[in-house]
């Protein structure tokens, strides 16, 4: 099948460079994905809140299940966007206009989250349906495998759809079968056909772990609206920024990011599209799932800093740095780069610091600080014998 001549490429403007670099358009692709993060977070709180009126009651641990649901089928098509544009790089206004159309697909899921599970599950399907016919759309133009992937994309959205007439917990079933479908999907239709440049995913996973951590920064923003401030905020605020500092020198230190780029880069496609399948899309799951969580917590402490935080409050602030250490531990592991063994024992460590929550929020954020400013000074201790 021919493709419209509008939609094409002209002869010679193939996109070959393997040095393709992450585009303004991606960059802004990434703040409206960063938007249903923010919603996520708004999800998880709903578990630590009071119930609203006319609205059944919704533990932390059942609210964490409908942020993992939704995360697992926005984050698989946020990576395949990532991967669309690493083949297929948006240089024409016809690919352009497409990505924004597959933009206000995310913001439809996005609008949609917070009644996800309460009668907007029809709207979250039809963005998804949006991303999925944008993405099979543009990809086309680089390979026929997309071809593969799209039964499992539509199946998806179908029983997410499905799901949306569905009263919880019934509607958990289809959504989970949703994932399943998803992220089985690769063991299914292989790696071969997506062959992927290294530069481009290293940096714009990079450039997502930063807009990410900025929305736990937007999360004290939240918190803070129509509170006095005084010195207990202004000691939440700072502690805040600190650990949001932390987690990003833990990402970023080094000369991490160039390392990766040579590691994937010296590797033959089909195992580098593996590697960068364990280190970027899985890996990068537990580190976003810790900053949404990191943000919860965030958001409980501003409020009282100085009282003591629920004990569902001040554990899912000490598993969100777990986790985001955990992902960090994993994506080095599979790109074999240095201070995996230091971060996996920090983010063993971490859940402990949600005693000191018992006692004050800001305490946890305390303890919670020194640690990560502990396992950066034993990182750097140990540079020099690294090289």
């Amino acid at each position: 099948m021919r493709l419209p001549h509008w939609f094409t490429e002209r002869p010679g403007d193939a996109d070959d460079e393997p040095d393709l670099r992450v585009s303004t358009l991606e960059l802004f692709f990434d703040l409206v994905f960063v938007f249903t993060v923010t919603q996520l977070t708004a999800l998880l709180t709903v578990g630590m809140e009071e119930p609203r009126p006319g609205h059944p009651a919704v533990s932390v641990a059942e609210s964490a299940l409908q942020a993992l649901l939704v995360f697992g089928v926005l984050w698989w098509m946020y990576a395949g966007y990532v991967w669309l544009l690493n083949a297929v790089p948006p240089a024409r206004p016809a690919r352009r206009i497409l990505v924004l159309l597959g933009m206000a697909g995310f913001l439809l899921m996005a609008l949609a989250i917070p009644s996800a599970f309460d009668g907007g599950g029809v709207a979250f399907a039809a963005g998804y349906l949006l991303l999925i016919l944008v993405h099979g759309a543009l990809y086309a133009q680089a390979t026929n495998a997309i071809v593969r992937v799209l039964p499992f994309n539509l199946a998806a959205a179908a029983l997410v759809g499905v799901a949306g007439f569905l009263q919880t917990p019934w509607s958990y079933l289809p959504w989970t079968a949703a994932l399943l479908l998803l992220w089985g999907s690769p063991y299914v239709i292989g790696q071969r056909g997506f062959a992927l440049r290294a530069a481009h995913v290293v940096e714009r996973h990079g450039l997502l772990v930063i807009v990410v951590l900025g929305e736990s920064m937007l999360a004290l923003g939240i918190g803070a609206k129509d509170l006095p401030v005084d010195l207990g905020l202004c000691a939440a605020g700072v502690l805040a920024l600190c650990l949001a500092a932390c987690l990003w020198w833990a990402y970023f230190a080094g000369e991490d990011e160039t390392a990766a780029e040579r590691t994937l880069a010296a590797t033959e496609p089909v195992r580098r599209t593996r590697m960068i399948l364990g280190a970027y899309f899985y890996g990068h799951i537990p580190m976003l799932l810790g900053v949404v969580a990191v943000s919860a917590g965030i958001k409980k402490v501003i409020g009282h800093p100085v009282d003591p935080l629920k004990p569902s409050a001040a554990l899912v602030l000490a598993v969100g740095v777990t986790l985001y250490l955990a992902g960090d531990f994993w994506f080095r592991r599979v790109l074999e780069l240095p201070w995996a063994r230091v971060k996996g024992v920090v983010a063993v460590a971490a859940p402990a610091a949600a005693l000191a929550g018992l006692w004050a929020g800001l305490a946890e954020l305390a303890v919670l600080v020194a640690l990560l400013v502990a396992m950066l000074l034993a990182e750097r201790r140990r540079a020099p014998s690294a090289g």
